[in-house]
């Protein structure tokens, strides 16, 4: 390009995407799609304008989609699993068993518990969603449950697993960004997550209190029946979900896993139904499962899963990648950033701005891996200069970034949850309590100094240098 951009040309070229997109999706209730090509095409036409070649834009793209050609696969592995387990009766068995064990009258707040302690031992919010979610959801529907506050539970519940665990991606990297001790990380983050926890519960409770009708009682007897009838219902529906376990225990990357739980799952099917044909597992993999129970509401329920049901969202997460590869070619979010630094003068506006970063990346990138590292990049030395230790910078970062991926229905995150749930992200937004709470509660500690590690004296560093390099 010609020039570089100034902090005014950057910040209107995000209001113009913040309009855009949110005026696309809330206002008219499009999908995202269409309005992030949208936005790229328009950012495409500011960087010709401003002399950038298309070799530049072409690099930009490829920059930006390469980050996410992992999450991609693993999305597509996912959507076979979904078909496969729903085909061998493991999430027909997980809901049976989950009607037997789980009290109708609190099923929201255990919901959210449940999703919370399986997902800190399993590490990641994707498969807690896309299995023991998808159960869950099930059962929900069943006793009449609202499906946005069932879905804001599971997903609550699944990120506070994805948060807390020292097995999951995200809080390895926002350990590795602030350059601390990945235990004294998770350790830290009890200041803020515990409370966020325990206010979700509450709020659960109140919202997500129920009875146990007749009508609720009735349709889960029927459920129980079509499931019993028309899957095979069996303790051996555990050995996959043990295998996600002893994957995660073992630290096997989630491609291996996910190959492997496949593989068994498949195995499953041929012991349960010798006379399978092959095209028909095939037919499960690509296009995910049809269920035939002649329930309207458990064929509708468990009619899902296959690698073609999570093409929108691949696409989704491709424009999204690629809008942010151009974005960060073109230095837009680093010049946007770059001047905060200097204006923060207290621990309170360190953090705040910090989190208002984590978010606005979330925004106009769609990535939360991205919501890490560019703020953490960013201020991290305003951290340390403002005395707070590199602990509070971690924190701060899965507060503001991670968890608010979910909530964003063109972020990588929240396309999947709604994908795999089928419930629109706007749907569950108000009820993803944790993900609400978790960025205000560290702004209340950043002002309060509760919580907030701070750095030794001797350790601070001199304050003579506000440079921001992102």
């Amino acid at each position: 390009m010609e020039n570089k951009v100034s902090f005014r040309e950057a910040i209107s070229i995000l209001v113009v995407m913040l309009v855009v997109l949110g005026f696309s999706v809330i206002k008219f209730g499009l999908s995202p799609q269409t309005p992030v090509l949208v936005v790229i095409g328009l950012l495409v036409l500011w960087a010709k304008v401003r002399g950038a070649s298309w070799d530049d834009i072409h690099a930009g793209i490829i920059d930006g989609v390469k980050n996410g050609i992992v999450p991609i696969f693993i999305f597509i592995l996912i959507g076979a699993l979904i078909g496969t387990w729903i085909a061998a009766g493991i999430i027909p068995s997980m809901m049976v068993a989950g009607f037997h064990m789980i009290s109708v009258q609190w099923f929201v707040p255990s919901v959210f518990i449940v999703c919370a302690i399986i997902g800190t031992s399993v590490g990641s919010a994707f498969t807690i969603i896309s299995t023991l979610g998808i159960a869950l959801f099930g059962m929900g529907t069943t006793i009449g449950a609202n499906p946005a506050l069932v879905a804001g539970a599971i997903i609550s519940g699944a990120i506070f697993g994805d948060k807390t665990s020292p097995l999951s991606d995200s809080t390895n990297l926002a350990s590795a960004i602030a350059e601390d001790d990945l235990f004294a990380h998770i350790k830290n983050l009890m200041w803020t997550t515990i409370p966020a926890f325990i206010i979700s519960l509450i709020l659960y409770a109140i919202i997500g209190k129920s009875g146990s009708s007749n009508a609720s009682l009735g349709n889960i007897n029927t459920t129980l029946n079509v499931l019993n009838s028309n899957f095979v219902i069996s303790w051996w529906a555990i050995l996959p979900v043990a295998l996600l376990f002893v994957c995660a225990i073992s630290k096997v990357p989630a491609i291996a896993t996910l190959i492997l739980n496949i593989t068994v799952t498949v195995g499953m099917i041929f012991i349960q139904k010798p006379s399978t044909q092959i095209k028909d597992v095939a037919g499960f993999i690509e296009s995910g499962f049809v269920s035939k129970t002649g329930n309207s509401a458990v064929d509708a329920l468990l009619t899902r899963g296959g690698i073609t049901s999570m093409m929108g969202t691949v696409s989704l997460i491709f424009l999204t990648l690629s809008l942010g590869g151009l974005l960060m070619k073109f230095n837009v979010i680093q010049t946007a950033m770059t001047p905060l630094a200097a204006k923060l003068k207290t621990p309170g506006s360190v953090v705040t701005a910090t989190i208002l970063s984590g978010i606005g990346v979330n925004i106009f990138v769609g990535e939360q891996y991205l919501s890490v590292i560019l703020p953490g990049k960013a201020f991290k030395s305003t951290f340390n200069k403002r005395g707070l230790d590199n602990l509070a910078l971690s924190r701060v970062l899965e507060d503001g970034g991670t968890v608010i991926n979910y909530l964003i229905p063109w972020g990588v995150a929240g396309a999947f949850a709604a994908n795999t749930l089928g419930v629109s992200t706007l749907a569950f937004l108000p009820f993803c309590f944790f993900s609400l709470l978790s960025p205000i509660l560290s702004i209340i500690s950043g002002f309060t100094g509760i919580g907030l590690k701070r750095l030794d004296k001797s350790e601070k560093t001199a304050d003579n240098d506000d440079t921001v390099t992102a």
